[in-house]
């Protein structure tokens, strides 16, 4: 079978370099240095064992690169379309710029050819293609994307959703996705685009709700940990669930779900309660930490903070939409300083010039508190007895209690985290 993945960020380098185990994949994207990074066996962003999968399927010639759209589909059996869906600072997707670099390549796609679309994008988009490009089939496979651990999430995914129109494609679909999942969903096409909307708005919900609980726990004494616990221990919630006071979702792929569907309330004149309150539910809780530490510090100006990982989420180099970020520019508002330190940071942006970007060794001297944002593995590693006697007084805010055993581990210190009792 013949592959052709257009976009080849972070969905498309793995989609292909996945695929290409399997499969005779070209990775088309209209970006010349992301191919050229490619084709020299680099992604254009960290994924822990990406690089050394893409070299191995260039090696074997199982995996191309170009810019070439006549290239790239004159032959192929499937088009997958798998860019990252650009998101405004609004969190509202940006569904153009994938239409309109999809509408490039289609036009040298053979009539009949089937076009995958894994690309975040507003339910109706295949119904709108169809009826603009009839002569294609056009499906949708909502992506299951996991930062820090994405070869692993495609390769072994417990079901994969299929939103299709016609019986006749359904084989080559199933010879597809057999080598990465015992289990494929077929649906209508809206349903498959729907349930990516819905699905992560259910998270986002839970998330914004265990945290409103926690919040209600630091002034009643309760320990938010122990109510998950006893909410987990419910059958008809159940030990997945995704429940875990700490920090807001962040990121932007979250909130991009929940204000598509507020957005369609709207278009559609259906009033809805529930999903516009997850995101502003959510923008409240992102100030927990700067509320945290003026309850504990007062004025802030003058005071130094470590923070601990500034990349949106362990095992990527990504900053953008990082709620690590967002802090830093809150610390600094308040007329703070701030170190930090991050395993995958090596340079800072010019937006983040008043950040001193440090080693472990130093990041904690003398500052008022460690504040914990990033939760790199290699942290739990760290000889926390030495950093923690560096600080003017042992207080660490980690919101998540990742470093809890840790800590606990080092004697009497202030650790503060969502929903614990204060």
């Amino acid at each position: 079978m013949k592959i052709t993945v257009l976009g080849l960020w972070h969905l498309g380098s793995v989609t292909a370099a996945c695929c290409a185990r399997h499969f005779e994949v070209t990775g088309l994207d209209f970006d010349e240095p992301v191919i050229d990074g490619l084709r020299a066996g680099k992604a254009p962003l960290f994924e822990p064992g990406l690089d050394g999968l893409i070299q191995a399927n260039v090696a074997a010639g199982r995996l191309h690169f170009t810019t070439d759209p006549a290239e790239a589909c004159r032959e192929a059996e499937v088009l997958w379309v798998t860019y990252d869906t650009p998101v405004n600072d609004a969190d509202e997707s940006d569904a153009d710029y994938v239409l309109e670099r999809l509408r490039g390549a289609l036009l040298h796609l053979l009539a009949g050819t089937l076009v995958l679309i894994s690309s975040q994008l507003p339910v109706g988009t295949c119904a709108e293609l169809e009826r603009e490009f009839p002569q294609f089939h056009f499906v949708c496979s909502p992506e299951n994307l996991r930062l820090g651990r994405a070869l692993e999430a495609f390769e072994k995914a417990e079901r994969v959703i299929v939103g299709i129109r016609t019986e006749a494609k359904k084989p080559l679909l199933e010879t597809l996705l057999a080598p990465f999942t015992p289990r494929v969903i077929f649906m209508r096409t809206e349903s498959a685009e729907m349930v990516k909307h819905a699905l992560n708005s259910f998270l986002a919900a839970s998330i914004t709700f265990i945290n409103e609980i926690a919040r209600v726990c630091e002034h009643v004494g309760a320990d938010a940990a122990e109510v998950t616990a006893g909410l987990k221990s419910e059958p008809r919630i159940g030990p997945r669930a995704y429940l875990g006071a700490g920090g807001p979702f962040a990121g932007g792929t979250l909130a991009r779900d929940v204000v598509t569907l507020r957005n369609l309330g709207e278009k559609f004149g259906e009033p809805l309660a529930v999903i516009p309150a997850i995101k502003e539910s959510n923008d409240l809780h992102r100030g927990w930490i700067l509320r945290r530490l003026q309850t504990r510090f007062g004025d802030l100006r003058g005071r130094t903070f470590a923070v601990l990982g500034l990349t949106y989420t362990p095992n990527t180099d990504t900053l953008r939409r990082s709620a690590a970020v967002e802090l830093c520019h809150q610390l600094i508002a308040a007329g703070a300083r701030v170190r930090a330190h991050d395993p995958a940071v090596r340079a800072l942006p010019a937006e983040l010039a008043a950040v001193q970007l440090t080693s472990w060794s130093a990041v904690c001297d003398d500052a008022d508190a460690v504040i914990v944002c990033t939760e790199w593995p290699e942290f739990r590693q760290a000889p926390w007895g030495d950093l923690l006697s560096r600080l003017r007084q042992p207080v660490v805010v980690d919101p998540n209690r990742f470093l809890q055993k840790e800590l606990l581990a080092c004697g009497p210190i202030e650790h503060l985290s969502v929903g614990s009792p204060t």
